[in-house]
């Protein structure tokens, strides 16, 4: 592959990661939860299911624990997350996603669903599948982190 047909395919692919990650924040808007960024939306990935330490979510982030922590308290006051005594380290605390947490994680895989449904109009559900599976075996594991 050339350097441009390189750099095309990079292009496309942030594209669509970007404009993917707009149709879900809005999703999530128009199903009520207000207040909500992208970057909530990623903490809650790793959140989801079992919560994370603000160490933990400072990693899968990106960012700085310092950062991480002022995002948490954002989400604390918001409803969507909540601190509880770790069961394993009674020095750090876990985060972990409230009802209200879970119900925006919920909007958020319809909103996912309902942009993917125009990919599915447009290259058709084989094409679709292939295409997850291809990503899926370049990046198993994420991570799944916003572009600071």
């Amino acid at each position: 592959m050339q350097n441009s047909e390189a750099l095309s395919l990079s292009a496309a692919l942030l594209a669509v990661a970007g404009e993917l990650t707009q149709r879900i924040n809005d999703g999530v808007v128009a199903r009520g939860f207000e207040g909500v960024r992208p970057a909530h939306g990623f903490a809650f990935t790793r959140l989801a299911p079992d919560g994370a330490t603000v160490t933990d979510l400072a990693t899968h982030l990106g960012v700085t624990k310092q950062a991480a922590s002022q995002l948490v308290d954002e989400l604390v006051r918001k409803g969507y997350v909540e601190r509880r005594p770790h069961p394993e380290d009674a020095r750090a605390r876990l985060v972990v996603l409230t009802e209200r947490g879970w119900a925006c994680t919920r909007a958020a895989e319809e909103a996912a669903a309902e942009a993917v449904r125009g990919w599915v109009e447009l290259l058709g559900e084989g094409e679709v599948r292939v295409l997850r599976d291809q990503l899926m075996r370049i990046a198993p594991y994420g991570p799944i982190r916003p572009a600071w």
